[in-house]
């Protein structure tokens, strides 16, 4: 290896595929021990799960009603990473830092919008 990769770059096998499933969870556990919009996104996600898996639509259905729920999930937890890393360069306001900030929380939008536009079609076509 060359003296530009990281010490903490994973390695492989076994080894690696168990310190990928830990570092995982514990970035579930930080992302719900301080991120409050993933809190209130894990309870929607539950909720709305639930409904899905009572509708009378198709089971494919079913699946694009969930999966636009976790994408919602993933890219929060893209953007509470982007948070943190603008953090830790600097807490002091600026410009770049905010520009950084906001795109993020876009994407965050648009994947609530796309869920929603999502579950409005599904139910439309289905109940109306």
């Amino acid at each position: 290896m060359d003296n530009l990769t990281s010490e903490f770059k994973s390695k492989s096998g076994l080894r690696r595929i168990l310190n990928a499933f830990y570092n995982s969870f514990d970035g579930f556990k930080a992302a719900w021990s301080t991120e409050y919009a993933f809190r209130q996104e894990i309870l929607v996600f539950t909720i709305a799960t639930a409904v899905a898996l009572s509708l009378q639509v198709s089971g494919f259905q079913k699946l694009v009603l969930i999966g636009v729920l976790v994408v919602v999930l993933i890219v929060e937890l893209i953007n509470s990473a982007l948070e943190a890393v603008v953090d830790r360069i600097s807490l002091e306001r600026h410009p770049l830092s905010k520009k950084a900030k906001d795109i993020g929380s876009a994407a965050v939008a648009l994947s609530i919008g796309l869920a929603a536009v999502t579950w409005a079609v599904v139910l439309y076509t289905r109940y109306f």
